[in-house]
C-alpha cells in the first residue's frame, strides 16, 4: 500500500472512532437506527445492533495498534519499541510529501533527589502529573511514553516545517508546563525538566531506533551544562559519544595494566615548615598521547562505573609510597587519599581500609581520608554517614576538602567527625594583597579555631599568600608555590631540597598545630 494510502486510512480510522465515541454519537443514532428499519425491516435493525459495537471495538483496536494516545504511565522496553515503530510509520509517511518530525526526550531534573525526599507515593504522583502537563502542550496526535524512571520521549506527528527554533519554542513550553508547582497535601514541590530533541533532517539514520538514540545523546548533552536546559542533536554529537566511549575503554585498560598511578603534592606546616603529608592525585600518562588531565578521564572513570578500582589502586600505591618514605629516612605524617561518594557507599569500607592497613603495618593516623564538601553537604545516606564516622573511628585524619563550596554545616562538621578543613583556592588566592579575602579566610580561621580544627588553605602559588596564611593562623598550606603533584620518585630529590632549604631558611608565622 502506498504511503499517502496507509496515512489516509490511518485518518479515517480515527475519524470513523471519534464520531462513534464522541458526543456527536448521539445525534447520528436515531438516524441511523431510523434508515436501517426503513431499508431493511428488522433485520436490518437487529443486524445494525449486533454490527455497531463490532465496528467501534475494530477501529479502536486498530487506532491503538498505530500508536496513538499510548499509556504514557507504562514505562520499559515495549514502549520504547512502540515509540521507534511509530516514529518509523511517521517517516514513512512524511518524507515523500515533503513533511518532517522531530523525537524529544524529557526528563525530569534530580528526580533521584525528589524519590528519596518525598518517597515513592509522592513521586509517582509528580510523575502523573507531568504528563498530563506534556500531553496538555501537545496535539492529539503526537505520542508520548514513558521510558525509564523520570524519563518521556515524544514522537511529533508530521508538519509542514519542524526547524530548530520551532522545537526549541515547544521545548520551552514543555518545560513551562512542567515547572508549575505540584501541590503534594501540605506541600508544594518544584520541578524542571532537561530536553533532548533531534530533527528528522538531522538524524544520524532514516529510522524510528536512530532518532530516539540521537534524542538521547542531546539529552546527555544538555544535563552536563545543568537543569533546565536544552539541546538539539547535532553530528558533532555522534563523533564526541564516539570519542567518550573510546576514552572509556581506554581508561579502563590503563586502570588495569597499571598506567594510572598517584602522583604526590607536598602539604607544609606553617609552624614548623616541615613536611605534613602529601596529597595522592590521580595521573594518567598515555603511551600515545602523554599526560591526560584528571578532568578529562575521571568522568571516563566514573561512567565506566571504576571509581572503586581507581580507589583501590591510588590507596594501594599510596600506602606502598608511604612505607618506602619510611625506608628511605624522610618524615612524611600522613598521606591524604580521596575517597568518593561510590566507594563511601561500600558497606565493607571500614573493613578493607583496616586490612590494607595491617597489611601494611601502618597505623591508622597516617591516612588522611580526604572527602570533598559537597559529599558531607549532601550525604543522606546512612551507609556514607557510617563509614566515615567508622573511619574516624578507627583512626584515620577525616579531611573536609575544598570547604567553602559544598555549604556544609557546622552540624555536619562535627557529626563526620571532620579533623581538618582545607580551605579552598578560591579563598586562598590574593589572600595577601585582597582585604575582602583576608577577611573571609579570617572569619573561617576563627570558626575552626573555636571548633577546634586544623585548617589547611589550598591553592597557594606565592610567597605573600603562604606569609599571610600563616599570620593569619591557618596550620597547614599546600600548591603550586610550595610543590607541584609529582610521581614518587622525584619526591625523594624535592623533599632532600626541601630539607636543606629549610636548614637555611628562618621559620615563619605562628599556629596551632
Amino acid at each position: 500500500m502506498p504511503p499517502l494510502a496507509g496515512f489516509s486510512n490511518a485518518l479515517s480510522r480515527r475519524t470513523i472512532l471519534n464520531i462513534f465515541n464522541g458526543p456527536q454519537a448521539l445525534a447520528f443514532l436515531p438516524a441511523l437506527t431510523l434508515a436501517s428499519f426503513w431499508i431493511g425491516g428488522e433485520g436490518a435493525l437487529l443486524g445494525l445492533a449486533l454490527l455497531l459495537p463490532a465496528v467501534v471495538a475494530l477501529a479502536g483496536q486498530k487506532e491503538l495498534a498505530s500508536g496513538a494516545h499510548p499509556p504514557a504511565e507504562t514505562n520499559g522496553l515495549g514502549q520504547r519499541a512502540r515509540l521507534e515503530k511509530t516514529l518509523d510509520n511517521i517517516l514513512q509517511i512524511a518524507r515523500p510529501n515533503g513533511r518532517t518530525t522531530a523525537c524529544m526526550v524529557v526528563e525530569l531534573d534530580d528526580y533521584g533527589m525528589l524519590l528519596a525526599r518525598l518517597g515513592h507515593k509522592a513521586a509517582d504522583d509528580i510523575l502523573r502529573r507531568t504528563v498530563d502537563r506534556l500531553r496538555g502542550v501537545l496535539r492529539d496526535d503526537d505520542l508520548i511514553v514513558r521510558l525509564d524512571g523520570a524519563e518521556f520521549a515524544i514522537a511529533l506527528a508530521p508538519v509542514r516545517r519542524a526547524d530548530l527554533e520551532s522545537l526549541i519554542q515547544i521545548s520551552a513550553r514543555l518545560q513551562s508546563a512542567v515547572s508549575e508547582p505540584v501541590s503534594l497535601d501540605t506541600t508544594t514541590v518544584y520541578v524542571s525538566c532537561s530536553i533532548g530533541f533531534c530533527l528528522s533532517t538531522r538524524a544520524p539514520d532514516i529510522t524510528g531506533e536512530a532518532m530516539l538514540e540521537a534524542a538521547e545523546q542531546a539529552l546527555g548533552n544538555a544535563k552536563e551544562d545543568g537543569p533546565s536546559t536544552i539541546r538539539g542533536y547535532s553530528p558533532e554529537m555522534q563523533h564526541k559519544a564516539k570519542a567518550q566511549n573510546a576514552l572509556i575503554q581506554d581508561v579502563t585498560q590503563a586502570l588495569e595494566d597499571g598506567h594510572i598511578i598517584p602522583w604526590f603534592q607536598p602539604q607544609i606546616s606553617t609552624d614548623t615548615g616541615e613536611v605534613s603529608g602529601f596529597e595522592a592525585l590521580a595521573r594518567w600518562h598515555h603511551p600515545e598521547r602523554g599526560m591526560i588531565s584528571p578532568a578529562d578521564f575521571l568522568p571516563a572513570i566514573e561512567q565506566a562505573g571504576m571509581f572503586e578500582r581507581l580507589g583501590e589502586v591510588i590507596l594501594y600505591h599510596s600506602l606502598t609510597c608511604l612505607k618506602k618514605w619510611d625506608k628511605a629516612g624522610f618524615r612524611v605524617p600522613q598521606v591524604g587519599v580521596n575517597f568518593s561518594d561510590y566507594e563511601l557507599r561500600n558497606p565493607k569500607l571500614v573493613d578493607k581500609i583496616r586490612w590494607e592497613l595491617d597489611r601494611f603495618d601502618l597505623s591508622p593516623d597516617r591516612l588522611n581520608v580526604e572527602i570533598l564538601e559537597t559529599v558531607i553537604a549532601e550525604a543522606e545516606d546512612d551507609v556514607i554517614t557510617r563509614n566515615i564516622a567508622g573511619l574516624a573511628t578507627l583512626g584515620c585524619a577525616i579531611d573536609l576538602d575544598d570547604f567553602g563550596t559544598g555549604h556544609a554545616s557546622i552540624s555536619n562538621i562535627r557529626r563526620f567527625a571532620v579533623e581538618r578543613i582545607k580551605i579552598d583556592r578560591s579563598f586562598v588566592t590574593k589572600v595577601d594583597t585582597d582585604p575582602e579575602q583576608q577577611r573571609m579566610v579570617s572569619a573561617i580561621l576563627t570558626m575552626a579555631e573555636q571548633l577546634n580544627l586544623k585548617t589547611l588553605g589550598e591553592g597557594v602559588e606565592t610567597a605573600g599568600e603562604h606569609a599571610m596564611l600563616a599570620q593569619l593562623g591557618c596550620t597547614h598550606v599546600q600548591g603550586f608555590g610550595l610543590g607541584r603533584p609529582m610521581p614518587y620518585a622525584d619526591t625523594l630529590n624535592w623533599m632532600q631540597k626541601h630539607r636543606e632549604k629549610l636548614a637555611e631558611t628562618p621559620k615563619i608565622g605562628r599556629g596551632i598545630g
